[in-house]
């Protein structure tokens, strides 16, 4: 759900006896709370993913995130004639899920924000690989897409779990910070940002992580 939220602050500055006005404007979504996560997984065995595959620059005037889903990794999905490629994974039935796994360095390329919108507008909660790009792993977490970085023989053991059997899941314990592979028990714990981890457990973005200590900053301006 798309908000528009208006922002006024106003500061006073006794020393020169005046007043400095702000005003933000900011076009964003909801954030939605995330704690746990059982879901089959879709499968994408490909490294060095980049953001330009995840979404193509053509794709990138639109001013708002509505949409992006639509084409994500748009040229692997559908053909010149925009019809779909049978022989992509997303494109097969047999696979589905809130949780796509990714070979290694994934997001790669550009720092396009774009990339997180579109993933986390077709609707995969998490991705999973064995190493992700700084910005793009920072554009997901600010974007409500948990990016679980394990080992390359983590990674390779989801792969031939799902492949063997699509219909077997993965789950994501946020809070102790785990995930594991439901058939075979095999679990790894996995690191998170302290300050993401409570944002999107609280379903936080920056702005309301600010809102929620609204009371303890207006103390502090009052004292001050």
């Amino acid at each position: 759900m798309r908000s528009r939220y208006l922002f006024r602050r106003k500061v006073k500055n006794t020393g020169f006896g005046f007043f400095y006005f702000f005003n933000f404007y900011f076009l964003i979504f909801k954030m939605k709370k995330f704690e746990k996560l059982t879901s089959q997984v879709v499968p994408l065995p490909i490294e060095n993913i980049d953001t330009d595959q995840i979404i193509p620059a053509r794709f990138l005037k639109a001013t708002t995130r509505d949409g992006f889903g639509d084409n994500l990794f748009r040229d692997w999905r559908y053909d010149a004639d925009n019809q779909p490629k049978a022989d992509f994974v997303m494109n097969n039935p047999t696979f589905s899920g809130k949780v796509l796994v990714a070979g290694k360095n994934f997001g790669c390329g550009s720092s396009r924000e774009h990339a997180a919108w579109a993933i986390q507008d077709y609707g995969f909660d998490v991705v999973i690989s064995s190493f992700f790009a700084d910005i793009f792993k920072g554009n997901a977490l600010n974007n409500g897409v948990l990016p679980i970085q394990v080992p390359e023989e983590f990674l390779q053991k989801i792969f031939s779990v799902v492949f063997a059997n699509p219909t077997s899941s993965v789950s994501v314990d946020l809070e102790a910070q785990t995930v594991t592979i439901d058939e075979t028990g095999d679990s790894y714990s996995f690191e998170i940002n302290p300050y993401k981890k409570s944002c999107l457990i609280n379903g936080y973005d920056d702005i309301d992580f600010i809102l929620s200590h609204k009371a303890q900053i207006e103390a502090f301006e009052q004292n001050r």
